[in-house]
């Protein structure tokens, strides 16, 4: 059971990882490109398709996998295994942190101000929301990297 759950984790961690990467290496990049208008209603559409039933799985696995990996008691586990776990479950508790309190009131500002000026939106919105998505995918990717390792030990 350990082993799956670890395994698990490496899948969900993984995932989510390259979903923050390609968001930050192709989909920002090309929608910085966009006019305002055009940024803005393609981020408020994004923002109400993204957080679906797979996405939010994915997303709480990257926690409670770990978490329950740490959980199940194995005999003879390395103290070096049960310490990258724990660093990998902090990371990606710090990235879950950085969404709830940086991306999503980002997101929920972007949403309350349909109707207006995209210009002024736009410019409240993505620079915060890119460095914010910078930090939650390097949290995640170390998660990623720390999970790995410790199913290699």
């Amino acid at each position: 059971m350990p082993t799956l759950l670890l395994a698990l984790a490496v899948v969900s961690t993984g995932l989510y990882a390259g979903f923050m990467l390609i968001f930050r290496t192709g989909v920002m990049p090309a929608l910085a490109r966009l006019t305002d208008e055009q940024f803005v209603t393609v981020m408020r559409h994004i923002n109400v398709y993204v957080p679906r039933a797979v996405f939010l799985a994915v997303f709480a696995g990257v926690v409670v996998l770990p978490a329950a990996a740490l959980a199940v008691p194995v005999e003879g586990r390395s103290g070096t295994r049960r310490w990258l776990i724990l660093a990998a479950l902090v990371c990606a508790v710090l990235n879950h942190l950085v969404t709830l309190a940086g991306n999503i009131p980002l997101n929920n500002a972007l949403a309350a101000s349909e109707g207006g000026d995209p210009g002024p939106a736009r410019a409240a919105f993505e620079s915060r929301w890119n460095t914010f998505h910078l930090l939650r995918t390097v949290l995640i990717t170390a998660a990623f990297a720390l999970l790995v390792a410790a199913s290699l030990t």
